[in-house]
């Protein structure tokens, strides 16, 4: 009777749904922070296979910026940061026109150089899980914040894609983030 029953069992289990697959999970980790005055015009970059999830200003064009990296980890193997270029436009900082990097990217780095009538420049990288593209998607518009006394950090499984400054050291920015999305 054992042997009867056996068979039948084996066939109704083989015959049962397999369990959904679960979601990657998306972890992002501060690894680095790097303070400095940005008016000098040097060209900051995060680490390899870092990217940028915040950053914060304080006083005029002479104040201190700091930026935040970090590193990108689904189902905690870390994502590479690959093709990291800088933008071929420079734009008035003051201006207030928004960047956005392109193709789903992540800010990897920014240069300004002066006042707010100087030039600001961006620098983006792809990002790469188990050989293949990760994209950045469902991109917001941070609030507007005074660029003199502020600071600014992603949460959760977000990065920078983007920013705006409209005005002087007293005028407003605005950050673009995204969701990394395996």
């Amino acid at each position: 009777m054992l042997k009867k029953l056996l068979p039948a069992t084996i066939v109704a289990a083989a015959a049962l749904p397999a369990p959904p697959a679960s979601a990657a999970t998306v972890r992002i980790e501060l690894a680095h922070t790097s303070t400095f005055r940005e008016s000098s015009g040097v060209e900051f970059t995060c680490p390899l296979d870092e990217v940028l999830t915040g950053r914060s200003h304080s006083g005029d064009e002479n104040g201190y910026t700091t930026y935040y990296c970090s590193r990108v980890y689904i189902d905690d193997q870390q994502v590479q940061v690959l093709d990291a270029d800088w933008d071929v436009g420079v734009q008035k900082e003051s201006d207030g026109v928004p960047y956005t990097a392109i193709d789903g990217r992540a800010l990897v780095g920014r240069w300004h150089k002066g006042d707010e009538n100087g030039y600001t420049r961006y620098r983006t990288g792809a990002l790469i899980w188990q050989g293949k593209r990760v994209y950045v998607t469902d991109q917001r518009w941070s609030t507007g914040m005074k660029e003199s006394g502020h600071s600014y950090r992603t949460s959760g499984d977000k990065v920078l894609t983007g920013r705006q400054h409209i005005g002087d050291e007293n005028g407003t920015t605005l950050y673009q983030y995204g969701t990394v999305t395996p």
